[in-house]
């Protein structure tokens, strides 16, 4: 897509396209991402997303300015759905790890349309009312403003980057993927104790640990450290 302003008033499309739908944001997004799955990040191109909708390219840009545009509000998007059905219990660790398991999954759903934009700030509405939640959650349980920012600039870092990388692996070749889990047995256990002693000793573990993500312990411990750097912090439950 190429740079083009299109009048507030004149966004809309009322004519339904060649399958019968109203063109909308809502739909182009949702189309956009299942042709990502399918695609990869060439599927984010005008005639692509056109054809699939069945609905001439230029009507895209009733409702976006670009592709980057449409790339950020895809990447609202997974923020939003990690949201659903979500409820604050009023226990800070309770409610961030809920939070953060579920923006981690909700990524790894879509690990294609993950990498293209698990990096970016949105700025659009999902984004605001996650970044909202997270920063109630620590103030309303005591933690002071400065030790709250950092905080959720911990988490949220830590998740999107575990999502991130965890996506990238998804989003490898079956065969590559494949690849990638033989190394550790094609390589790592055969590495001699005399060399690598401490790799020998744990292998079996290291082995079985390493085929899974390492976000979850990951989130663990950085809730035990930011309890650790306020331990007054508490439940808001009653």
């Amino acid at each position: 897509m190429s740079e083009r302003v299109v009048p507030e008033g004149n966004r809309r499309r009322r004519r339904p396209t060649k399958q019968g739908a109203v063109l909308s944001e809502q739909l182009i997004v949702d189309t956009a991402l299942r042709l990502v799955a399918q695609h990869g990040a060439d599927a984010l191109s005008v005639r692509r997303l056109g054809a699939a909708l069945g609905a001439d390219p230029s009507a895209l840009y009733r409702y976006f300015r670009n592709t980057d545009a449409l790339l950020l509000a895809i990447a609202d998007e997974l923020i939003g759905r990690a949201q659903d059905g979500w409820t604050a219990t009023g226990d800070w660790r309770t409610d961030l790890r809920s939070m953060g398991l579920r923006i981690h999954a909700r990524y790894l759903s879509h690990p294609q349309a993950a990498v293209l934009g698990a990096y970016r700030t949105t700025g659009r509405p999902h984004e605001t009312r996650a970044v909202e939640r997270i920063l109630g959650i620590l103030r309303t349980s005591g933690f002071p403003d400065g030790l709250a920012v950092r905080i959720y600039h911990a988490f949220v870092d830590q998740a999107l980057a575990f999502a991130a990388q965890d996506a990238a692996a998804l989003a490898l070749p079956p065969a590559a993927r494949e690849k990638e889990a033989e190394v550790w047995h094609a390589v790592y256990g055969k590495l001699p104790p005399d060399t690598h002693p401490h790799v020998a000793a744990t292998f079996p573990r290291l082995a079985a640990d390493m085929q899974g993500s390492g976000y979850p312990f990951a989130l663990e411990l950085l809730l035990a450290g930011a309890a650790a750097l306020h331990p007054e912090a508490g439940s808001t439950s009653a």
